[in-house]
């Protein structure tokens, strides 16, 4: 092996180069050899440091080209390759080079990353982020006895010490892919439960999540708890408001647990559906709630502030409510709010 890197070193021919750097990682592949072995002959092949991580078990393995151990901290990476294994990425390869990136460099990376796969997959379980619904439901469910919960926890790659944070989605995004964004360096996992998504993640990183996703986030360390309260937290929020903590709820979670034909029968609730009839004064509403004065409304609304004041007297009309009141105000964001559970 060593010989063969010291061949490449020498190589002047680019297309030969690439074609000795597959043959060389296809040896190593028919050797078998794990993770450090790959990431210990690509230093030495690159003559440059080389590092592997696994996103879902945060797992990091650094080689220099002596055929030690990198030392701490990392350089950084003068060139970066991810590893895809069943169309997912589940982790990074990369090399830590002081100068320009070598003209063989992404044809040496990708076969490390193909070869990284091949031994996840090898020696696996593959750590993927989907996973078993039918695992989660049990990880989740107020049915289950801590034994089992502990157990399911265990079987989808989960520490006993370490936390499980719950966050409940709605996304026109696959599953995995908000997972790896939310917790993209310790163990995450997700599945489709019902009509909502359940991500399962020892971290929450709630600036990672993308555009167009709605995700309630729970605050309870037991995961079954944790469900509750993500579930709860996701049926509050909107467009304006695409993500929330179910700790920063406080007394509106009540609302969550007033009855269906309760509120539907509340007459402000009932005035705040036939509001909800016209899209540009349910918008207007909801941008006045949210903002508390009719300027920053307006702004928000790119609207005149008196255009968005006529708007308001004709909406407190129809909800039979002065909006310019604080307790008026005040019952129009309860009946709004109902109003947007009664329709999650």
């Amino acid at each position: 092996m060593e010989a063969l890197a010291a061949r490449l070193s020498q190589l002047d021919s680019q297309v030969e180069g690439a074609i000795r750097v597959v043959m060389f990682y296809d040896t190593l592949m028919r050797r078998r050899v794990d993770l450090p072995a790959l990431a210990r002959a690509s230093a030495s092949l690159a003559e440059c440091v080389a590092g592997l991580r696994l996103h879902g078990t945060g797992r990091v393995i650094r080689f220099a080209p002596d055929g030690r151990e990198a030392p701490a901290p990392p350089s950084p990476a003068s060139t970066t390759t991810p590893i895809t294994l069943d169309e997912e990425e589940i982790g990074t390869v990369w090399l830590e080079r002081s100068g320009a990136p070598g003209s063989l460099d992404p044809v040496l990376l990708d076969r490390l990353a193909i070869a990284a796969a091949a031994v996840v997959e090898r020696y696996g379980p593959a750590r993927t982020t989907m996973a078993d619904p039918a695992l989660v439901e049990l990880a989740i469910s107020s049915d289950s006895d801590e034994a089992a919960r502990a157990r399911a926890l265990r079987l989808l790659g989960f520490a006993a010490d370490l936390p499980v944070r719950v966050v409940a989605v709605r996304s026109p995004l696959p599953l995995d892919r908000v997972g790896t964004l939310l917790c993209p360096s310790r163990p995450v996992k997700a599945a489709p439960l019902a009509d909502v998504g359940i991500i399962l993640a020892t971290t929450v990183d709630q600036d990672r999540i993308p555009a167009g996703v709605r995700a309630g986030i729970g605050a309870a360390e037991s995961p079954d708890r944790s469900w509750r309260e993500a579930r709860t937290a996701l049926r509050f929020t909107t467009s304006r408001r695409p993500v929330l903590h179910y700790a920063g709820l406080g007394a509106l979670a009540l609302l969550a647990q007033v009855p269906e034909d309760a509120a539907r029968d509340n007459a402000d609730v009932a005035a705040m559906a036939r509001v909800a009839g016209d899209p540009g004064d349910l918008e207007t509403l909801e941008t006045y709630c949210a903002a508390g004065s009719l300027r920053r409304a307006a702004d928000l609304l790119h609207l005149h502030h008196s255009s968005v004041a006529r708007r308001l007297e004709q909406i407190g009309k129809t909800l039979d409510l002065d909006l310019t009141d604080p307790t008026g105000l005040m019952r129009a964001r309860l009946a709004l709010t109902a109003w947007q559970l009664l329709n999650d």
